[in-house]
């Protein structure tokens, strides 16, 4: 079993994040899914939610995905998402924002979606 498998984030109109890692958790329409160097080949639909990647170094990498595939086989993993962004990335009074102006409008898929980038920008930080 390899200490390390590669993995590729990408979105639709991106490469959000390239390199190595030790665990990758993910959310997929089967549920949460962990998947470590050595795991069983695999392919998933991604539900939207974090992505969290810890790196070799004991870094964590979080980002929010919205829908895509799940891939791995050989030590690499690739998540193709429709949309995604580093938690780094995203500006969370903006996001409290869209999710005040979500709830107003009743609107439960902006809620969700909103919901998850703020998920994932608090637990980057």
């Amino acid at each position: 079993m390899a200490a390390e498998l590669h993995v590729a984030l990408v979105a639709a109109d991106r490469e959000v994040w390239s390199g190595e890692a030790t665990l990758v958790v993910a959310r997929t329409t089967s549920g949460d899914i962990g998947v470590m160097p050595g795991h069983q080949p695999l392919l998933g639909v991604l539900e939207s939610g974090p992505v969290t990647i810890r790196t070799p170094e004991g870094g964590t990498v979080v980002a929010a995905v919205h829908g895509g595939f799940i891939s791995f086989a050989d030590d690499k993993l690739s998540l193709l998402a429709e949309t995604a962004e580093l938690a780094g990335e995203i500006d969370v009074k903006a996001v409290e924002q869209e999710l005040a102006r979500a709830n107003a409008e009743d609107d439960a898929e902006a809620r969700r979606a909103a919901d998850v980038r703020l998920r994932a920008a608090t637990a980057g930080r």
